[in-house]
């Protein structure tokens, strides 16, 4: 009796389930933590978000050997360029909302710091074609004037320089294989000389992303500038990354050791190229 019981109530309770509708399917958004790894290409920002209360430690190198002025075995003595100095640079972020971030970067090219915020206006999804992202931005050099109250370094002779700047972040992933960015920007007192002409710089990165392997990727960049101060040739970067779960290590090769949006603006040199990598971790 008490078998038969249980085969009527297990036939019920099937039955009852069969009858009731499936959910339906949410919409489906991209899956950034496979195309967008990272929260840069090698210097241009992207649009990965981060969930909020999250953090992420960034490190920037960038070795000084001139890779294209030595010869190879000159280049293998020097550890293609270990041996001659490096611009470093520290990053932290964190996300105050799902869709806000609050950067705080410092590189040691005239120890420069950069405060920025990244708002996350749209991601793609099943139903939008891109990403967008905003940034607001201001650097300055010699530890922002926070450590010299007249602006000026007595040790090198220089002066604080402050540079606000403003971009949209626009990217299109391409399944679970490339992700495209464009970056406008406009940087204001991109020149750091007292010169009254051509203080400003709007330019337009572009850049990409390949998946190559399941946690391997190539990424590439170029900064054209468009108007205002440009000097020497834009600025381009191209690498090869790993991605180890939170980590993301990234072998860079490019014309300049410009990482903040000031010193991107100024351009590189033609006849440089650079051995660096960016280390990431996302906590």
């Amino acid at each position: 009796m008490a078998a038969a019981c249980v085969v009527v109530l297990l036939f019920a309770t099937a039955s009852a389930s069969a009858q009731t509708p499936a959910p339906a399917p949410r919409p489906q958004s991209v899956a950034t933590d496979v195309t967008e790894p990272d929260f840069a290409l090698v210097n241009l920002p992207t649009t990965r978000p981060m969930k909020r209360f999250r953090g992420s430690f960034h490190l920037t190198h960038r070795f000084l050997g001139n890779l294209r002025q030595a010869s190879f075995k000159d280049n293998l003595a020097n550890v293609f360029g270990l041996d001659n100095g490096a611009v470093i640079g520290l990053e932290y972020r964190f996300a105050l909302t799902d869709t806000l971030e609050a950067v705080f970067y410092r590189n040691s090219a005239d120890k420069t710091i950069q405060l920025s915020a990244k708002f996350d206006a749209i991601r793609q999804s099943d139903r939008i074609p891109v990403s967008l992202s905003v940034i607001g931005s201001i650097e300055g050099n010699q530890n922002f004037g926070l450590l010299n109250a007249s602006g000026h370094d007595h040790t090198t002779g220089s002066h604080e320089h402050k540079a606000p700047a403003i971009a949209a972040v626009l990217s299109r992933t391409v399944g679970m294989h490339a992700a495209l960015y464009a970056v406008p920007a406009f940087v204001h007192n991109s020149l750091k000389l007292d010169d009254t002409s051509h203080r400003n710089t709007f330019f337009v990165g572009l850049g990409g992303r390949l998946r190559v392997r399941p946690t391997v990727f190539l990424v590439g960049e170029v900064t054209p500038r468009f108007a205002g101060y440009a000097p020497g040739s834009p600025e381009f970067g191209f690498g090869i990354e790993k991605r180890a779960g939170g980590h993301m290590f990234q072998l860079t090769f490019s014309n300049a050791t410009a990482t903040t949006f000031g010193q991107v603006a100024r351009g590189g040199f033609p006849t440089t190229i650079y051995l660096g990598f960016n280390l990431g971790r996302r906590f």
